[in-house]
């Protein structure tokens, strides 16, 4: 007589090994990285704590001890594995042609402090407010669409304007890639970087400083007619061209921002907090005035001038792109801001417990493993018709239970039940050759 052995929920587990087949990061050879990568997007955990989940819910048994051997060899000899086979999938998606090259940074904290001899975990500005803690930065290359392609990691007391040259001189050293276009927000907009950018031949969006342009072009930013949609463009010079939209929905949203901030600093001047000694010039503070005898106070005329900037956008380009294009081209900067995101959340990339400069690449390499394979899983739903998102489906396949049957002859039998519509309108993604 036939008896079932075991069950258990794999079926995460099998859409997921698919997807990382599919991009081709099985040619890594090793059983350890795809188990940590589908921990990683079914059930971000600690490496202690994934070593459980694996053996409770796919059955796989994994020690800790081999957990940390492995992130040690995927940090000295798999990383430049891992980032080929990610570009080399880009590119076949694409169509053989990355296009566009969009850029961005950001921060990763851990929950201990620098030790005075750690290169790479300093204390350093954070963009999610935690200055006093220890980070690292985190450069991120993705393409149109939102495929990773590439990072790269620097020190947490890093300026983030300094990391963009290296990681992109780094991507085309490395691949020979040159036929795209660099895109990156006003943050990492400097003058050195546009000089690097031109004498290296690329070419480039960045978001403008429009306010810190010259007295010339700020009078034409300003005349520039307040209708939305409108957008117009001058010559910088021979190579650079400034392109300025106006926004209505923009210009509402900076008015709100700036009434808000300023409504903060008249309530702080009634109660008599706003001293000389607590002021700097970030945000709004820059609508204050510090009299000959100490006294704050708010500028007025500040405030109606900063209004005058409401709903303007500048971009900075050297392509012969039209300005419509530009524009769109540099909105598609939400990639990677996504990518961000889901390695954040989704994937809980951060914080980080390791302390090593070894465990700490690892640790961001299987994060970056298992954004491709998450973007990935995204495309190939959205491919088979399902209006579901990759967190909906993965919850889905946790629903759905394989049994192990052992059968009279002594051999192995596994099947997969589905009990609910939902469960079969992901069985594509499960046994994509049935049916």
């Amino acid at each position: 007589m036939s008896r079932i052995e075991r069950t258990i929920q794999n079926a995460p587990q099998s859409i997921l090994n698919r997807i990382y087949d599919s991009i081709g990061f099985g040619a890594i050879g090793d059983d350890i990285l795809r188990h940590l990568v589908v921990a990683r997007v079914c059930q971000p955990l600690s490496k202690v704590a994934t070593v459980e989940y694996l053996k409770s819910y796919f059955d796989e048994d994994v020690h800790l001890h081999n957990i940390y051997r492995y992130m040690d060899r995927l940090y000295s000899s798999q990383q430049e594995l891992v980032h080929k086979i990610s570009v080399e999938h880009t590119l076949k998606i694409l169509g053989g042609c990355i296009g566009l090259v969009f850029y961005d940074v950001t921060t990763l904290y851990f929950e201990s402090a620098p030790k005075p001899d750690d290169e790479l975990r300093q204390a350093g500005f954070s963009k999610g407010g935690k200055s006093a803690e220890s980070q690292i930065v985190l450069g991120l290359l993705v393409s149109e669409d939102g495929y990773p392609l590439s990072y790269s990691i620097f020190n947490g007391s890093q300026y983030e304007g300094r990391t963009m040259i290296p990681i992109i001189d780094d991507f085309v050293r490395r691949f020979s890639l040159t036929d795209f276009i660099v895109v990156a927000d006003s943050g990492l907009m400097s003058e050195r970087n546009v000089k690097l950018l031109e004498s290296a031949g690329y070419k480039y969006i960045l978001g403008a400083r429009i306010r810190s342009e010259s007295p010339r072009i700020k009078e034409w930013i300003l005349s520039i007619e307040k209708k939305d949609g409108h957008c117009q463009s001058c010559m910088k010079n021979e190579t650079q061209r400034l392109i300025v939209s106006y926004s209505d929905p923009r210009a509402r949203k900076d008015a709100w921002n700036r009434d808000k901030g300023v409504a903060r600093l008249r309530t702080a001047f009634v109660k008599g907090t706003l001293t000389k000694d607590r002021l700097n010039k970030r945000g709004f503070n820059k609508f204050l005035d510090i009299n000959k005898d100490i006294t704050v106070s708010i500028n007025e005329e500040k405030i109606i001038d900063d209004s005058r900037w409401d709903g303007l956008k500048g971009y900075i380009t050297n392509t012969a792109l039209p300005a419509t294009e530009i524009i769109s081209q540099y909105h598609g900067l939400w990639v990677v801001e996504r990518a961000f995101r889901i390695g954040k959340t989704s994937l809980e990339m951060r914080p980080m417990f390791h302390f090593t400069e070894k465990r700490i690449e690892a640790h961001i390499c299987i994060c970056f493993i298992a954004n491709k394979v998450y973007k990935e899983l995204e495309r190939t739903i959205r491919n088979i018709g399902l209006n579901m998102s990759v967190d909906k489906v993965l919850d889905i396949a946790k629903t759905i239970t394989t049994l192990k049957i052992r059968l009279p002859n002594g051999e192995l039998y596994t099947q997969t039940i589905y009990t609910t519509s939902q469960q079969e309108a992901i069985k594509p993604l499960i046994e994509p050759d049935v049916g």
